[in-house]
């Protein structure tokens, strides 16, 4: 709302002294708060074109700008030619009013309107179950395309997993050696590249009270049949596990659907007709090296099999035929290499690779006082991301996998986890909710009736107009943290917001004896709750009204 207003009168101003192009005008908050509200560079920018110094340039664009007093109340230059602006008690008051007549929609946007994004994330195959990695990209996802719609975009969530091939022939070879130990040989022979989770011998026990007698050794049907089971199981707890953190996509979409559907043939029949697939030593090659990459890769081996390219490309097309703007991947870092060749045979394609916005997120360690924890004290096993929920509950779970950039490590304190006090940071932002919450509670006990406030200028102490300032922020945020793909923005916003309101609750009364000074207060917390709420609410986090 500041920059708004701030910058148009600054291109009005640099319209009036013969700047008509001008370049984009930047504003930031000056970290010194005596400096005013707003900063900008322009005059710095303008240097070379202006041929003059900037502070002369700054003088210029100063006499020049055209404001309202009651609105700004000082314009000053600052260092080699930085303009300052701060803004009246009476902005502050009007600002208030316009946020909250944005109701329970404070913070949406029509940035996004008319565009379509396809947001993947988790894509786990439905050989296990979900670990703290998995759960990293699945909050990240999710957060993400809240964001998104929080900006006006048409959203899809999507799932995409592969039921076949060897890592489903693992699962079902697994299942079935943990099954024959069971009910004939306690030493069959587990298979050496199978899965050696516990969850494994869940799956044998709860086959065996399913289809007891039906299952005959050996016999390829009955591998088939076990690898259904298996994945049928084990895709019933990812969705679980995903249910229990307030997750549900859109659309499951099955690798295998690309073989059936003649997908792949198609892809490989175009590559080849552009001259970019070739074979060699019998298996097919892709031209990498002419896409602007160092080597050639393999796309189908000589054994008939497609290696994982392949796939990932035709999904790939098929997002772009399906019609979206914008398709974000969330992937962990161990795809890193691959992602340049889906691109780039993407563009060879003739698809726009500019559309495809990669996230890509990087592991995490539970820590405890200082130490990496591996083991469940709970079930002496590894940590599983149903371990962790049922420990330290699932809005803990999704703050702390998002409170950090994607890019960085990210260390999951359980001992910090387990509090239930300001240490906490989930805790600290649902007590804020909570807090206001009560004194909306308290006035309904005392009999006091809340309006809309009809006097907000009353808002002068300093804890009010810097919470004001916050809520200001709020859309702006969310635009940046959805522009930037970083839902990490957010959290650490919501985090000094809490700050904020924690200051004004003890310096300023709520209910007090001035009437229209309470009201204007309650006003100033009611939009507090809503940006709190709105703001949790994006982050898949509860905001409790007791705590």
């Amino acid at each position: 709302m500041q920059i708004e207003h701030s910058k148009q009168i600054f291109i009005d101003a640099l319209n009036e002294i013969g700047i008509n192009n001008p370049p984009d005008i930047k504003f930031e908050t000056p970290k010194n708060p005596e400096h005013g509200d707003l900063s900008t560079n322009i005059a710095m920018q303008l240097a070379g074109t202006m041929k003059k110094a900037p502070r002369a340039i700054a003088q210029q664009i100063i006499e020049t700008l055209q404001y309202d007093n009651d609105i700004i109340e000082e314009v000053s230059i600052a260092g080699p030619g930085f303009i300052n602006l701060k803004f009246s008690d009476n902005f502050y008051a009007y600002a208030l009013g316009k946020l909250a007549e944005s109701g329970d929609d404070f913070g949406r946007s029509a940035m996004g309107k008319g565009q379509r994004v396809n947001v993947e994330y988790v894509s786990v195959n439905p050989t296990g179950l979900l670990h703290l990695g998995h759960g990293r990209n699945a909050v990240i996802g999710d957060t993400v395309a809240s964001l998104y719609e929080w900006c006006g975009y048409d959203v899809t969530r999507e799932y995409y997993f592969n039921n076949a091939g060897n890592q489903m022939n693992n699962l079902a070879k697994s299942i079935y050696a943990r099954y024959m130990q069971q009910v004939a040989d306690p030493g069959f022979e587990f298979p050496e590249d199978g899965y050696h989770g516990d969850y494994i011998k869940s799956i044998a026990s709860d086959l065996i009270a399913t289809h007891r007698g039906t299952l005959k050794e050996g016999t390829y049907q009955d591998l088939t049949k076990i690898r259904k089971f298996g994945e049928n199981w084990c895709f019933e707890k990812i969705k679980q596990t995903l249910t229990r953190i307030y997750i549900n996509q859109d659309v499951f979409y099955n690798e295998d659907s690309l073989y059936k559907s003649g997908k792949i043939k198609e892809l490989i029949d175009e590559l080849t007709e552009k001259g970019l697939a070739y074979d060699k030593d019998g298996a097919k090659w892709l031209r990498f090296s002419e896409l602007g990459l160092n080597d050639d890769r393999v796309i189908v081996k000589s054994s008939g099999e497609p290696t994982y390219r392949l796939p990932d490309i035709a999904y790939h097309r098929e997002k772009f035929r399906r019609g979206f703007d914008i398709i974000v991947d969330v992937f962990g870092s161990d795809h890193v290499a691959t992602i340049p060749d889906v691109l780039a045979a993407i563009q060879a394609l003739g698809f726009d690779k500019d559309k495809v916005k990669v996230l890509i997120h990087q592991f995490v360690t539970l820590t405890e006082n200082g130490q990496q924890v591996k083991m469940s004290k709970r079930t002496g096993k590894s940590y599983t991301l149903d371990d962790l929920l049922d420990e330290v509950g699932e809005d803990v779970v999704r703050f702390f996998l998002l409170m950090r950039g994607i890019s960085t490590h990210l260390e999951f304190d359980l001992a910090i986890a387990r509090q239930q006090s300001d240490t906490n940071p989930v805790f600290y932002l649902q007590y804020a909710h909570a807090r206001i919450c009560s004194v909306f509670d308290q006035a309904k006990e005392r009999g006091i009736t809340v309006r809309d406030s009809q006097d907000l200028t009353l808002l002068k102490h300093e804890s009010e107009i810097n919470l004001i300032k916050l809520l200001i922020r709020f859309p702006e945020i969310i635009v940046l943290a959805c522009n930037k793909s970083e839902p990490h923005v957010l959290a650490d916003y919501l985090r000094e917001l809490a700050a904020a309101f924690h200051i004004f609750y003890h310096n300023c009364r709520i209910i007090c004896s001035g009437e229209n000074l309470m009201q204007a207060r309650f006003q100033l917390a009611g939009t507090t709750r809503t940006a709190m709420r709105n703001g949790l609410t994006i982050l898949g986090i509860s905001a409790p009204v007791r705590m």
